[in-house]
């Protein structure tokens, strides 16, 4: 790319963004930008970093970050977390930045709207970025029924389903989430225990740490309906994760069920991944195995 090409993409950004509105661009020094508070998306020195570091070496930061103003000084990064890191790693000393007024509620929506198409997002971070959106319009006043997941996940490109599962995840504390990130738990199982108490999620962790239990969606679902109906102790978490006999059966059950992708796609909605549907399936044929045993 050229300098006559980059020089184009910067003023066609500059456009798209804002609607040629002339808006002046602050140049910021980058010890006066701060992380936004509580942000969920992680910033991470990659392969991709490392690209991003090397084309703000060659044409500087085409897209201005926007910040908003701190009362202890300085400036807020509402977008751009990834620009700063890669411009202090061009070596720069400064970053272009728009900066705004924004109230806690806008900053957050415009915060998790310019990252929440990101191909590479971890669960964690879509599930607190979900969450922290959902709550900001709910302090905008608005109504925040079925139609504000739709509404958060037309932005997104994912479905309000999507959302609010994610939402609910959010609900795990840090060490299960991590879990999840890293495929120790799968999503629907995350899900399921997100509906136990804190003190509960600790129970189940530390067995799952302790014994390096890989949770199944039937014990999952089996821990959600226990804590529901208030029978969930230490050692009925300890009862059903120990099932490990009773859960390879299930899988074995499920590794002799052969579905062609294609026929797949007619019953699940197209977010979902192999491993979800394959959960689901497991999780139809344990209530198939409970009916025909009652």
């Amino acid at each position: 790319m050229n300098n006559r090409s980059a020089g184009k993409i910067q003023l066609g950004s500059y456009d798209d963004l804002f609607g040629g509105s002339g808006e002046q661009v602050k140049s910021v020094p980058l010890e006066e930008l701060h992380t936004f508070r509580n942000h969920p998306f992680k910033v991470l020195d990659n392969e991709k970093m490392e690209e991003l570091a090397e084309s703000i070496k060659q044409y500087g930061v085409l897209m201005p970050g926007i910040a908003r103003p701190r009362l202890e000084g300085g400036y807020e990064i509402i977008a751009g977390h990834c620009r700063k890191r890669g411009s202090e790693l061009a070596g720069l000393k400064e970053m272009p930045v728009f900066v705004r007024n924004y109230s806690d509620d806008e900053a957050v929506v415009i915060m998790v709207d310019t990252n929440i198409q990101r191909e590479d997002l971890l669960p964690s971070e879509k599930a607190r970025a979900y969450r922290m959106k959902f709550e900001a319009l709910r302090h905008q006043g608005k109504n925040t029924g079925k139609h504000t997941f739709d509404e958060i996940g037309e932005t997104a490109g994912e479905s309000g389903k999507t959302v609010q599962r994610y939402i609910w995840l959010s609900r795990l504390n840090d060490e299960l989430l991590d879990m999840v990130d890293s495929k120790k738990l799968g999503i629907v199982q995350g899900i399921n225990i997100s509906f136990l108490s804190e003190l509960q999620q600790e129970w189940v962790m530390d067995i799952i740490l302790e014994q390096k239990i890989k949770v199944s969606n039937w014990q999952s679902e089996e821990l959600k309906n226990c804590s529901k109906e208030g029978k969930l102790t230490v050692s009925v978490v300890k009862q059903i994760l120990d099932k490990q006999t009773e859960n390879t059966e299930k899988e074995k059950m499920v590794s002799k069920v052969t579905i062609k992708s294609d026929t797949l796609t007619q019953f699940f909605p197209p977010e979902y991944t192999e491993e979800e549907i394959r959960e689901v399936i497991l999780q139809l044929l344990e209530d198939w195995r409970k009916q025909t045993t009652n």
